[in-house]
């Protein structure tokens, strides 16, 4: 069966999708994406997808502006086009072709919409079961850069990152800010936690406002557990009890090795076990189903 997509109002087979050579996100990487799960064919969160590109986009004065209904719709319609209800689903939007360099602030053409969903390719179960290993990433992020917070197509330095991390035989990396301070994973957020209360980098750290970042600072609130957004250095990385990432397709992911350091007793924490069920029963309240529970 052909892989279908969704290209600006239309489905159609992948190796048919074309734009514009000289659209903003293939010459200038101007544009912005989210990474959605679908389970049981259902998007997890999905409006505060939409409400975060649409933020970005009026922040960075990229002329798009999503409506969700419509948007609901194409990824319905290419789940079933796809027949997949449980899928990693990816919309990129771009302001369309730029004529010519500079003209960023004057385009008047159309928006590029691309939508795609394949299967979500998840970790296997023991993963989770003995955590990641992650590394320290040997770049920065700048709360001076304009894009940072921000998921737009300028992602090279996360993929040099991962390649990184991989040659150093870690999962993921983890950066840190100009200021010294922790920030995010090179594709996650993360979370820390010490004498059980539960600590992330705040959003002008900077880093990105996750939707599973805020699944989870929500189900710590509506559970009674502590948990604040505050500044993390690596002294208190490297003494912290228990760390765990989180992302839409990662969902919750203990770390138990930060290079040579063992985190903990080496294996998954009790708190990250615990958000890991509370996220799982989030997922079933919301989407009807979480398609295999670790």
């Amino acid at each position: 069966m052909s892989e279908h997509v969704y290209l600006n109002g239309k489905i159609l087979p992948a190796e048919s999708a074309s734009i514009s050579v000289f659209d903003g996100g293939f010459t200038h990487a101007a544009g912005l994406w989210e990474t959605m799960r679908a389970y049981n064919g259902r998007i997890m969160r999905f409006q505060e997808h939409i409400d975060r590109l649409n933020r970005s986009a009026g922040t960075l004065g990229i002329n798009v502006q999503l409506d969700a209904d419509v948007i609901a719709e194409a990824i319905a319609s290419l789940l079933a086009a796809n027949a997949l209800t449980e899928a990693r689903v990816r919309v990129v939007v771009t302001p369309g072709s730029i004529p010519r360099p500079g003209a960023m602030t004057q385009i008047d053409t159309l928006p590029t919409t691309l939508i795609t969903a394949t299967p979500p390719n998840r970790y296997p179960p023991e993963i989770y079961k003995s955590g990641f290993r992650v590394c320290i990433s040997p770049y920065r992020q700048n709360r001076l850069d304009p894009v940072a917070g921000h998921k737009t197509l300028a992602y090279l330095p996360r993929l040099l990152s991962m390649k990184d991390a991989a040659e150093r035989r870690c999962n993921e990396s983890l950066w840190f800010n100009t200021e010294s301070m922790l920030a995010e994973g090179a594709v996650c957020n993360v979370f820390i936690v010490k004498d059980g209360e539960i600590r992330t980098p705040p959003l002008d750290t900077p880093v990105l406002p996750g939707a599973t970042r805020q699944a989870v600072i929500d189900l710590a609130d509506e559970n009674g557990i502590p948990c604040e957004e505050a500044a993390i250095d690596i002294d208190m990385l490297l003494a912290a009890n228990e760390v765990f990432l989180t992302g839409s397709v990662l969902e919750i992911m203990p770390v138990t090795a930060i290079e040579k350091h063992v985190v903990g007793d080496g294996e998954p924490g009790v708190m990250a076990k615990r958000m890991m069920k509370l996220y799982q029963d989030l997922v079933e309240r919301e989407c009807g189903h979480h398609a295999e529970k670790t």
